[in-house]
């Protein structure tokens, strides 16, 4: 079965209202929790398990003071998630953490209508997505090219492992203007094998930390 936006279409702010319109999920492959936390600098013991919801009240209570984060092992991959946080689309955080694996990474923060996501190699940045304010540009290999939605130009320079996935989700039926309901969850479902759900969020226990500094 194929998947379409609309089977991320529960990730909604009726559920989710303190993380789906300020959020980042970062994906990186073959790291554990306490490796990814050392790679961002935070001592694990400085670290506390929470629930998902601890993790979002952690995040907004110390907003000023740190950068807060949880991660939790999914399969081969180690997975963060921010509430009201970029460290995963910070380049300066996410080039080293990339080092020797794959990163993939997506933002998204509703009240200044951005969008981003990243998928990146070993410190090479392979195919890079934004879109803001009614413009959106996609960087592959260095190459800049700015688009508006439903224009195929993209097309013939797209990374194989994504054109398919493009092609089915930037069309009149599911617009790529529209990244909170589904096209960035299947980019990273395509790179990863990991199909973000509900009970993945809910059910898990989180490693939390924050890096130190403001936002």
């Amino acid at each position: 079965m194929i998947a379409t936006p609309d089977d991320y279409s529960w990730f909604s702010r009726e559920r989710f209202p303190e993380l789906a319109d300020a959020y980042c999920f970062t994906y990186v492959r073959g790291l554990t929790p306490e490796e990814l936390v050392t790679r961002l600098g935070v001592r694990v013991e400085d670290c506390s398990r929470m629930t998902l919801d601890e993790l979002i009240q952690y995040s907004y209570f110390g907003f000023y003071e740190r950068q807060s984060f949880g991660v939790v092992a999914v399969g081969d991959w180690v997975l963060m998630v921010e509430a009201n946080g970029g460290l995963g689309v910070s380049e300066e955080i996410i080039m080293p953490l990339s080092a020797g694996t794959r990163l993939v990474s997506h933002f998204y923060l509703e009240v200044k209508g951005m969008d981003y996501f990243y998928w990146i190699e070993d410190g090479k940045i392979r195919f890079e997505f934004a879109y803001q304010e009614g413009y959106s540009h996609w960087i592959e290999d260095g190459k800049i090219q700015f688009r508006f939605p439903h224009d195929e130009s993209y097309s013939e320079e797209m990374p194989d492992e994504l054109a398919e996935t493009m092609e089915r989700i930037d069309s009149p039926v599911y617009p790529i203007a529209e990244p909170y309901e589904g096209p960035a969850f299947l980019l990273a479902e395509r790179l990863t094998g990991i199909t973000m759900t509900p009970q993945l969020l809910e059910e898990s226990t989180y490693l939390c930390g924050g890096v130190p500094g403001p936002r």
